[in-house]
Parts: structure tokens; sequence; C-alpha cells
């Protein structure tokens, strides 16, 4: 259970093991009562579960009174568990409670899934992925256009065009095959990430110490974040539950036992069910070798990480084999898909400067170069530093996606769950032995000075990519000279565009009214390609035959990209300017 040991260090002191003492507070006792931070976080689990549950009544009561019904007695079972969760007086005792919260969490889930399974684009996507797979089709590089539509988002691309295709690695379209007869539409593939959601959550809070299973409940199905994501069908779900095995206890990987094997397949499954688990795997693998290179030596550390890596490659082979086999080139370029496909920018992190606080950048490209520098040099400090940022090994990798061009906030907190899991059981004290390398530079008198000034290299490139990606131009002027419209909709707008660069460029436009990059508009009139420094104007067309004007107050931006070079120019419209 992770519980505190001391042994005798060099210098007399007692001195904290690899064992884990902050994992939990204190020793649990089952007859004993329970510490107040227990039953404090029981009952932050239990109220985590109110988020979510009057809508979800609301819509079942309108049509499905069995779920209704349901849901109903799931408020009764947190009003009482709250209650009892103050006033037991046993360990034991609030250990069951813990796990009624468990029951009433999975249960919410259930009914969650009942009235909610239409799914979205990554579902959608992923059972037309399994029909085809049924069907013995090809799969990787296929648009399905009639797909989309209907309330169904479209990712954009920077050429102007849609991605239509399916981008993931094959588990999760092979887990939803089997399934397809249960429903129409996605219900089988928000079946699949509902189901590894809740498999997930169950086997992190009995892999959890007794005293914090109730987090991995309200980490993993309160709130109503990951719920949420689960039914709508995103295969990330089902990563993030393949790898919360691997990453409880993660610092005893590579220790020869039964669970090397176990940890390692789940390791390889994850990465053939989403990309994200790519990103976290370097630094895993860091950290077993830096740990067991401090316990039993370089070689054996080596053998220890191959054994990992041999049996996680060979589970993600064993998975991808039909693909590999039969469409090698298409499989490859779709599971890149997400890599490559130069999707529209978007999300919550530093691309936002270029998208809403300025007028756009030609150095849109400086924002997946800043990530990918960033991801090394994290990689970097991690390997450097091993002793002081191994608990952190579940976070790190993410942190490079906020200076991407797509930093959306999925790619944070769909992983969280893993958060919770370093934090319970992979404790500072768990890397006091781990191997650092220390070549001569940063050893002796003015050490310290050097590996600070290390850090500052290794983080110096992606600072100024981020700068470059920043502090870019539009390299479009764009100016509204003309609006056909209707009393409450626009459907025609020309512009004047002038390219204020030297490079040719293919410029494709939409109209904004909020976050993110609206549907293209098409263009009616005018050149596809604008050459450096010259001027053109274009007639454009909504592509629903009208744009519906918000209310007053709201912010109206032109916006114009282009794929080569990746740029982005915007510009405010006044409401005058789409006057007929």
């Amino acid at each position: 259970m992770y519980l505190a040991e001391t042994k005798p260090s060099p210098t007399g002191r007692q001195a904290p093991s690899k064992a884990s003492p902050d994992a939990a507070p204190a020793q649990w006792h089952p007859d004993e009562a329970p510490a107040q931070w227990h039953r404090v976080l029981t009952l932050l689990a239990d109220v985590s579960l109110f988020i979510g549950m009057r809508p979800l009544w609301a819509q079942a009561a309108s049509h499905r009174l069995v779920v209704a019904a349901v849901v109903s007695l799931c408020y009764a079972s947190i009003l009482v568990t709250g209650v009892l969760t103050l006033v037991v007086r046993r360990g034991r005792t609030l250990a069951r409670l813990d796990l009624c919260i468990l029951v009433t969490a999975v249960v919410l889930a259930a009914c969650g899934y009942a009235m909610n399974h239409v799914g979205s684009d990554e579902s959608v996507l992923t059972t037309q992925a399994a029909h085809e797979f049924l069907a013995g089709h090809q799969v990787y590089g296929r648009p399905w256009p009639w797909l989309f539509g209907h309330g169904v988002a479209l990712t954009g691309t920077m050429d102007g065009g849609y991605d239509y295709t399916y981008g993931y690695p094959p588990l999760c379209l092979m887990l939803t095959a089997p399934l397809l007869w249960i429903g129409h539409g996605a219900a089988a593939a928000v079946l699949v990430s509902v189901g590894a959601l809740v498999v997930g959550a169950i086997v992190m809070w009995r892999m959890l110490p007794v005293p914090w299973r109730s987090a991995a409940t309200l980490v993993c199905l309160g709130l109503g974040l990951l719920p949420a994501y689960a039914r709508l069908g995103y295969p990330a779900i089902v990563a993030c539950a393949l790898l919360i095995p691997v990453v409880v206890g993660w610092p005893r990987m590579g220790s020869g036992d039964r669970g090397d094997w176990v940890r390692a397949a789940c390791l390889g499954a994850a990465c053939a069910a989403q990309q994200l688990p790519w990103f976290l795997t370097p630094f895993l693998l860091a950290g077993v070798y830096a740990l067991r290179r401090g316990d039993l030596g370089p070689r054996a550390a080596a053998v220890a990480v191959g054994r990992i890596v041999g049996v996680a490659a060979s589970t993600w082979l064993l998975i991808n084999a039909y693909f590999i086999v039969s469409e090698p080139r298409a499989w490859m370029s779709g599971i890149a898909l997400p890599l490559t496909q130069k999707a529209n920018v978007h999300g919550q992190g530093l691309v936002g400067i270029s998208l809403y606080f300025t007028d756009g950048s030609d150095r849109l490209a400086w924002y997946s170069h800043a990530s990918l520098l960033l991801a090394a040099a994290l990689l970097g400090l991690f390997v450097l530093f091993v002793r002081r940022l191994g608990p952190a090994a579940t976070i790190l990798p993410w942190c490079a996606f906020y200076v991407a061009t797509r930093s959306q906030d999925g790619y944070y907190l769909l992983m969280t769950p893993l958060w919770l899991a370093a934090a319970v059981t992979a404790p500072w004290q768990s890397f006091a032995t781990a191997w650092q390398p220390r070549p001569a530079f940063l050893r002796g008198r003015h050490g310290r000075t050097a590996r600070i000034t290390a850090a500052v290299l290794l983080l110096a490139p992606t600072a100024v990519a981020v700068t470059l990606a920043v502090t870019g131009s539009p390299p479009l002027r764009m100016d509204v000279v003309g609006a056909r419209r209707t009393t409450s909709a626009v459907t025609e707008l020309t512009v004047r565009v002038t390219n204020l660069g030297d490079a040719a460029l293919s410029p494709h436009f939409t109209l904004t009214t909020g976050q993110g990059m609206s549907r293209y508009w098409s263009v009616a009139a005018g050149p596809a390609t604008l050459p450096g420094h010259g001027s053109a104007s274009y007639e454009l067309l909504p592509p629903d035959g009208k744009f519906i004007l918000p209310r007053a107050g709201v912010r109206i931006r032109v916006r114009a990209v282009s794929a080569s070079p990746m740029t982005l120019s915007s510009t405010d419209v006044h409401r005058s300017a789409l006057s007929p």
C-alpha cells in the first residue's frame, strides 16, 4: 500500500526508501476511525456525481421514465452516502461507502449512455470504419463525406477542405465491430468508450490504496468531464483506460514480475487505440530505465526496458497486423493523419494569440515546430532531472500541446486520471535512487549553475519558435467592399484582398463570430492563387446559402487561411460594411 519505510543513510540520518510514504498519509486500519482527509475525499467524490444529473433526469423524465426513476434513486444514494460518510466510525465502513459511490457512478454512466449515444464525428467515423472492416473493405484513406452535416462536426484543413477519413489506430474500430448489432448510428462506438471508462474507473479504484479509492471515482466518473467525452465516443477514452494499469505504481515497472508483462501489453494496446499514448511512452520508458539503472546497473536496466518495449511493440503489431498486410500505405498515412493533416488552428493554447488577439500570422508552422521542440526539451529535462520530475511523468507530455496549432483542452483533461494515479502511487521518494546522467560539466563546483543553464538551453529553442509564430504578421490585407443581404442574413460578400508578402498564396475564406473556425465560404469569383504583392477581388458565398447575422455587439471576422505556407489573416467586419 506504498507505506512509509526508512533505511539508514550514509550520513546516519533516516532516509526514505523507494517505498512511497506520501502515497497514504498514514497506514490504513480497517477497524479504527478513518482519517478526516479520507472522509473529505469520499464526500467530494459523492458530491461530484451531482454534476450533470439534473439535465439527465429532465431528459429522461419526458420519455424514458425507467431511466428517470433510476436517476432519482441515485439522488437518494448520494444523499444517504453523504450522511453516512460523516458519521461512520470505522475505516472498513467508510471503504464500503467508497464502493457504494463507485456503484452509483457506474449506474449514472449507464443512464447517461441510455439517453445520449448519438456520439460525435469521432464515433461516427469509428462506426463506419467498423462496418467497412467487417465487409472486408479498405478502412484507411477512404473519404466518407455523407457521414457529416446534420449536427456532425467537420474537421477543416488549411487547404480549404475537410477531412472525411478515419485517422486513428484500429483497436477502437475492432472493438466496435462485434457490437454493431446493438443499435443504429454510433451507439456501438459510444458503448465501447463508455464501457472502457467504466472498466478503467473500476480497475483504478481497485488498484489504488483503500483510502484513495474514491479519488478514482471522482476523476473518472465524477465532475461530468470524462463521461461527457465517453458519450461522444472518443477513442482517447479507450487509450486512457488502457493506460491506467500501466501508470498505477509505474515506478515498479522493469522489476521482472508478472505485472510487467500486463503493463507492457496494456501500453501497446493503448498506443493501438489512439495517438496520445505515443507521447507518454518515451517518458515512461526513460523513467523506468533511470529507476532500474539506479537499482540494477546499466545492462540490467537496458534489458528491463527492452523487455517492456518488446511486449508493447508485439501487442501493437498484433492489433495492427491485418491493416499492415492488407493496406500498408493507407494504414500508415491514416494513423499519422492527426500529425500530418494540417487541420485548422484551434484551441485554448498560445495559438489563440494569432486567432483572437492579433490579425493572424504568416508563420503558423512555427507553432508546430515549437510543440515538437518543447516535447523534446521536456523529455531531455526529464532524463536529466528524473529525481525531481519523475512524479510529473504523466503530465509533462501534454504540456507540448499548449504551444501547438491544435491546442484543445481535451488533450489535457482526457488523461487526467493518469495524473491522479501517478500522484498517489509514484511520489518523489520513488525516484530517490534513480540514475541521472551527470557529465563533468554538470558536476563540481559550478554544477548547479551548469544545470540551470542546461535547462534554459533546452527550452530556449521553444521560446524562439513561439516568438516567431506569435510575432508573425497577417500576409493578406482584406477589405469588405460589398455585400448582398436579406433582412437578417448575408447571401454574398465581396472582399478586396492584397497579398503583402513575396510568396504566392492560395487563400480560403470564412466568417467567424466566436471561437474556432467556421465552415469555408465558396469562391464564386476570384483567382485561386494570389501572387506576391498582388491584389484581387473575391466574391464569396456562404456554405448554407446565407450567413445569419448575430446580435449587435458580437465580433464578426473575415478569415483567410493557406496551407503552403501555413498562414492566417483576419480582419474585423463592421455591420455597416454588410449593408446592401
